[in-house]
């Protein structure tokens, strides 16, 4: 006869999901918000270019450009602040928006240094795009995901390549944007290859509000190399008019860019 108290009991009947129904429900996070310095700048901004950088090369180009000020932060209830540091710093888990130093137009930058999940990416997307800033163009930078894509990375290999909605490819709006692609000469994303998270819901928003938006993706993810690539390719379509050679030299590890904290620089890293 078995032991009812010592044996294993029998496999459920019920689904995952079907027990899940009996769980008490997590409570609702709260909605992401805007938070802007004081003074609190006109608003809605109306920048000619937004640009949000979600990968660590672009992280580390944009935390290392001076001219720029601080004008706000995007705040995530879930994104705690604890362990930040009282300056902006690479090792933050932050989200701040500035405004680079150019009197001829105002180009604004959102530097995401924290993990934005995938039910949120909607949300966070409508508030950068949204009622309280409202865009001409946008640059998104992002990192190519290699499970999604169609091909062979080699580790070694640096490589950029591009999106864009469908107003940026036929340059319309008919400001001073003009009808020439933002990234000229840069290879399009390879057709069968899928990107998603953030920079797919920002590109996705600016193709439903028929704002000239691109998407540009670079592999690896970390290094060196890549951060040269993506600076130059920055300093001659999008920043010309920055000096971005004050940037440490990625060529030289003994840089302060080799103690960036979290920042691996060996190809070792990517195998």
């Amino acid at each position: 006869m078995e032991d009812v108290l010592t044996e294993l009991p029998p496999p459920s009947r019920f689904f995952q999901e079907d027990l899940d129904n009996f769980a008490t429900p997590s409570p609702p996070l709260s909605s992401p918000s805007l938070l802007f310095c004081n003074p609190k700048p006109d608003q809605p901004l109306r920048p000619s270019l937004l640009i949000i950088a979600l990968s660590s090369p672009s992280l580390y180009i944009f935390h290392h450009i001076s001219s720029k000020t601080l004008i706000g932060s995007l705040v995530l209830p879930e994104i705690p602040f604890s362990g930040n540091s009282t300056g902006p710093s690479l090792g933050d888990k932050s989200c701040n928006i500035y405004a680079l130093n150019d009197m001829d137009n105002l180009t604004l930058v959102v530097l995401v240094q924290c993990s934005i999940s995938a039910e949120r990416s909607n949300a966070v997307a409508k508030l950068l795009i949204g009622d309280q800033i409202i865009p001409k163009r946008v640059l998104i930078m992002d990192s190519v995901q290699s499970q999604n894509f169609r091909g062979k990375l080699a580790p070694d290999e640096t490589c950029v390549f591009k999106l864009e909605t469908s107003a940026e490819r036929k340059g319309l709006d008919g400001d001073a944007c003009g009808g020439s692609s933002l990234l000229k000469g840069l290879d399009y994303f390879p057709s069968g290859s899928v990107l998603d998270g953030l920079g797919a819901a920002l590109l996705a928003r600016c193709q439903m509000r028929n704002i000239r938006g691109t998407l540009c993706v670079s592999w690896p993810r970390y290094g060196v190399c890549v951060v040269a690539l993506v600076k130059s390719l920055l300093q001659r379509n999008v920043l010309c008019g920055f000096d971005l050679s004050t940037i440490g030299d990625p060529k030289d590890k003994s840089s302060r860019f080799s103690s960036i904290k979290n920042y691996p620089l060996d190809s070792d890293m990517y195998t």
